[in-house]
Parts: C-alpha cells; structure tokens; sequence
C-alpha cells in the first residue's frame, strides 16, 4: 500500500511531506482511541446514573471522581491534533457533522458544569447536579453515535439514511452504556454489581446490532471499502475477525448473565471483552477509511499542513510525549480491578 501511495502522490517515501502525514494520523487515531475507551467508560456511567436510584447514584459518581478531570481532556487533545496537523480538512468536517459536533459540545460542558456544580451545592441540590449530569452524558453518547452514522455514509439523504442514523445512533448509545455497565461490573462488588450487569445485558444486543449496521454500511455504502477488505485482506483473515467479535459478544453476554444471577464469574472479564471489542471496531474502522480522513473526498495529504511547519510540530510531539504517556500511566492505573476504600493514615499516641 505504501509503494502505491508513494507513486500515486508522486513523492518519495522518506520526504516528511509523505511519512508526517501518517505519524498524525497514528497520533490521531491513539488520542480517539483513548477518548472512545477512557472517557467512553465515564460517558456510560452518567448515562446508567440516571435509570439508577439516589444511593447507587452517588456511589456511581464517587467512582468516577479520581478520573473526571483527566477524562475531559482526551476529547480536547482529539481537536487540538486534529486542528494543528490537518487544518485543511476543518472546512469540510464541519461542512458535515456541525449538528452532532454541536451537540457533542454542548454534552461534554453540561458534564463538566454538573459534575462540578454537584460537588460544591447543598446536598439538598445535589440529587439535580447529578441528573444534569446524566443528560450531558447522554446527549455526549448519542452525539457520538451520530458523528459514527454521518462519517460512514457518503450520501446524507432520504428517508433510508435517516432511518440509519436513528439506529446508528440509539446503537451508539447503547454501546456507551455498555462500557460503562462493564466498568462498574468490575470496580465494585454487592448489588450495585448485579445492577450493573443487567444494564449491561440490555445494552450487549444493541452495541452488537450498530457494529454489524456501521460495518455493512461502510462496505456496501463504499466500493473502495468493500474492494479493499475483498482484495486487499486475505478472506480467512476477515472471516476470523468477524469470529472474533462474535466470540466476545457471546461471551460477554454469558458473563453478565451469571453476574446478574449473583454467580460465580470473573468480574474483570467483561470490561476486557468490550475493550477488545473497542480495539477491534475501531481498528477496522480506521483501516477502511486510511487514507481519507473524509471518505472518498479528503485524504491526509491533502488536509495536511506545509512541510516546513511538520517538523515544528513533530518536535513538540517528541518532547512532550514522555510527559503525556507517563502522566496517564500514572493516572489510569487505578482504574482497574476492584475498588477499595482508602486506608486511614496511622496516628500517633499522644501521651
């Protein structure tokens, strides 16, 4: 694929205005990553807040305390990498997706406000704060869900496409809720654990139904996609990822069963399932597109910046990498396995 890009834009391989293109692109692609996985799974936790009652409520979004900061940012990096490394490519995104941009805007400042707001009101106001909260995480979700429907399909008319972004959409959704369900199934033991698991069980279905929707549609929508997984990718390759995926979805929603029924399961399996399934989904997705960051209309070449401005921008990318990567390990390492109460320092007796 290289040596046809190479002869295609008629630049060598090793001129930074072919390679830099690609190492943003990968960046990108790493920051929306983590924005789908570490801010999703906070993103879904607000949604379940508010189908839960006012002591789960409040667990829930203690839970999600130590990483709320940290989380908004990963959306921010996402626009600001996006916006420094292909400025040409603003016109037509916006030209595109200004409605669910929009709304994922206003989503991610009402989360933010909310979760703030609820942290320093009366506890009489409390209970609104995090409801608030809840419906900035639930706009955020389906918001994303629409920029999924809008990206994949080239033509944005009739009464088919509308059908499709509504159940792209509630798909999305659902998706949302289920990394969040999973998080939860993980972090904390009791009855908030079997909640969590029946709403990870009504959500399972639905994230499964949107990738089948998403991925038929960016094949049969899209003749070069469909070409390119047809010719370019070995068939017993395409067929075991498609295994895979249905592999992890049987058995993520077996795991919630048990767990919903109060057995015995591995409370850490399901969170690992949908991120492997994240890794997937998006992982194909990003391969169809490659190399348009506008399908069949922009590629990264064309939305890219000038050569003598790259070198600039890959040298702050250098240097301020370590900083990012060990600052986060730092932060997430917590996130995982079961949570426990903080142990109370030790005092000394005073005589």
């Amino acid at each position: 694929m290289i040596n046809t890009l190479v002869s295609l834009l008629g630049i060598s391989a090793h001129d930074p205005a072919f390679w830099m293109p690609l190492v943003f692109f990968a960046l990108l692609y790493t920051l929306l990553l983590a924005c789908i996985v570490l801010d999703g799974f906070d993103i879904g936790v607000g949604c379940l807040a508010l189908f839960a009652s006012t002591p789960y409520r409040n667990r829930m979004l203690s839970l999600l305390a130590p990483w709320r900061d940290a989380n908004g940012y990963w959306l921010l990096l996402c626009l600001v990498v996006f916006l420094a490394a292909f400025p040409l490519a603003w016109r037509s995104v916006l030209g595109q997706l200004y409605a669910p941009l929009c709304l994922l805007g206003a989503g991610i400042a009402l989360r933010m406000a909310a979760f703030e707001l609820r942290l320093r009101a009366p506890l009489s106001e409390q209970p609104f704060w995090a409801r608030l909260f809840g419906v900035g995480s639930c706009m955020a979700a389906l918001a994303y869900g629409w920029l999924l429907a809008y990206s994949v399909l080239p033509t944005h008319s009739g009464g088919g496409f509308a059908i499709f972004v509504v159940f792209v959409t509630f798909c999305g959704f659902a998706s949302f809720c289920l990394l969040g369900a999973c998080w939860l199934v993980m972090r904390q033991p009791g009855r908030l654990r079997v909640s969590a698991a029946l709403w990870g069980r009504l959500a399972v279905r639905w994230a499964a139904a949107g990738a089948v929707a998403v991925s038929a549609a960016l094949a049969l929508g899209n003749p070069g996609v469909l070409l390119k997984w047809g010719g370019d990718v070995p068939w017993p390759m395409v067929l075991g990822l498609w295994g895979l995926l249905l592999l992890c979805f049987i058995t993520l929603e077996l795991t919630l069963r048990r767990l919903s029924y109060r057995r015995t399961a591995p409370a850490w399996l399901p969170f690992t399932l949908v991120l492997a399934v994240c890794l997937a989904v998006l992982g194909g997705i990003g391969y169809s597109f490659f190399p348009y960051l506008v399908l069949d209309d922009l590629t990264l070449w064309d939305a890219s910046p000038m050569p003598d401005v790259a070198p600039f921008m890959l040298s702050a990318l250098i240097v301020a990498s370590p900083v990012i990567i060990v600052f986060n390990l730092w932060v997430y390492w917590r996130m995982f396995g079961e949570s426990r109460p903080p142990e109370p320092p030790p005092f000394k007796s005073v005589r």
